[in-house]
């Protein structure tokens, strides 16, 4: 008859016992890879209709015989936002290149000066050739990349701009001769001697300052708002600009605080102010419907 004690001794032994022996058991399986598949490497492009509407391309290229479902893919780096995964749902035969359209981020920007760009990887989940199920895959994408080093500097220089000042297009344009008129008006936001120095025309439309002015808008450290008259003539007039205006009215204005680096901020006007600009260039290049 065993007493109390060794019953509990007893016990003791046989979960030490069950224990060893689930330990003895077979190895859970590992952790799928999350290696792209041999053959398949991304690279990163933008084509013009991309920049308006903060988009790049994932260029996918597979030397390999399989064949790869994307189900979704993700741009990861620190240089910019990272958004959710983007809806891919195609299939990538063998191919030297095809394009994923995918949404990026905005620039993440230090309040003093140009950051330098960070490594990036795309995310995706993939299934390929017999694959029983998506796995995620991580791609590295060879650093530094030429198009995020150019977009993060261009954003992040646009912001330094922008922490001082807004820069905008007044709503009201008015026909004057060939042209149109509006104003371009500088407001101030923080701190520092803002000047805008020149503005650029667009893919469809050449912009002028009326009158000689250097800078064209200055606004001292004390001063609140200024304003410059700018026309705006057609640069084109072969329908087909007409309809491929991905750029139309994306103007390039530079800018400076306190006497630094001239920076490129995009300026655009609001819809409304775009589309009646849009039938003043028609009527001028003897485009419109009669």
């Amino acid at each position: 008859m065993l007493n109390v004690h060794q019953v509990k001794q007893l016990m003791v032994l046989l979960v030490l016992a069950g224990l060893a022996s689930g330990c003895g058991g077979p190895a859970p399986a590992p952790p799928p890879s999350e290696d792209p598949p041999p053959g398949l490497s991304v690279s990163f492009g933008q084509w013009r209709s991309d920049e308006p509407v903060h988009r790049m391309q994932v260029a996918v290229r597979n030397t390999g015989a399989t064949p790869v479902y994307f189900a979704d893919v993700q741009i990861v780096t620190p240089s910019f936002t990272t958004l959710p995964p983007q809806k891919a749902d195609i299939d990538i035969p063998r191919t030297d290149r095809m394009d994923i359209p995918t949404p990026y981020g905005q620039a993440v920007c230090p309040s003093q000066g140009l950051p330098a760009v960070q490594p990036a990887t795309v995310v995706a989940h993939l299934r390929a050739g017999s694959e029983p199920e998506l796995r995620r895959v991580v791609f590295k994408v060879p650093h530094p990349d030429p198009l995020l080093a150019r977009l993060v500097r261009d954003e992040c220089a646009e912001h330094l701009i922008k922490q001082a000042a807004e820069i905008s297009f007044d709503p009201e344009w008015k026909p004057v001769g060939e042209a149109m008129r509006g104003t371009l008006t500088l407001t101030r936001r923080g701190a520092g001697a803002v000047a805008v120095h020149s503005i650029g025309g667009t893919t469809h439309y050449i912009a002028t300052p009326v009158g000689e002015h250097s800078p064209l808008l200055a606004l001292g450290a004390q001063e609140r708002v200024a304003r410059a008259p700018v026309e705006l003539t057609p640069g084109r007039c072969d329908p087909h600009a007409f309809a491929e205006a991905k750029k139309a009215f994306q103007f390039p204005v530079r800018a400076s605080v306190d006497g630094g680096e001239e920076r490129v901020v995009i300026v655009a006007p609001a819809k409304p102010e775009q589309d009646r600009l849009i039938d003043y260039a028609l009527e001028v290049c003897g485009l419109k419907p009669s």
